[in-house]
């Protein structure tokens, strides 16, 4: 069973993290990895940060001057990875997720935002395995389907609703 740590981190002070939230992330990575038969061990980043950041790094990274709700940063291409040279992990990239943003679309949709923080994880690793929603209508119809098929298997689907149980 390949090994897989994720780094998380909370840069803002916006929005106050659930108890659970950073195991969540954890399982929805892992679950990305499985979903797609990854075998190798892996390391990926996770930031929380609020709008005014996410907003200076879409700007710097994708010339949009406006705030997002994630950004990924993968750092592979082709299924080509840089290796930790000390575990001989590849590294997947960086998730950046805003919290004010996630908060607030949690509310239009009508779910927790346990449900949007997990969705936008599961988008983004999706994003740093490769898929891209922008290319194509049928990539973006695939991902979708791949996106709520991982969120169903983890309990967190459109349909359902997710409890600190």
């Amino acid at each position: 069973m390949p090994k897989l740590k994720v780094y998380i981190r909370n840069d803002q002070k916006d929005v106050r993290i659930p108890v659970g939230l950073r195991l969540l992330v954890r399982k929805c990575c892992a679950a990305v990895l499985s979903y797609e038969h990854f075998e190798n061990d892996a390391e990926v980043s996770v930031s929380f940060v609020n709008n005014k950041q996410i907003r200076q790094l879409n700007r710097q990274f994708r010339n949009k001057d406006k705030p997002t709700d994630v950004l990924s940063f993968p750092l592979g291409e082709n299924g080509q990875y840089d290796i930790d040279q000390e575990t001989g992990a590849l590294l997947l990239g960086d998730v950046v997720i805003s919290m004010e943003t996630a908060v607030k679309q949690a509310k239009t949709y009508g779910h927790s935002l346990e449900r949007e923080v997990g969705f936008l994880t599961v988008h983004s690793m999706l994003h740093l395995l490769g898929y891209d929603h922008v290319t194509s209508a049928l990539d973006a119809a695939n991902m979708h389907e791949k996106e709520e098929a991982i969120l169903t298997a983890l309990g967190i689907s459109r349909d359902m609703t997710f409890t600190n149980g």
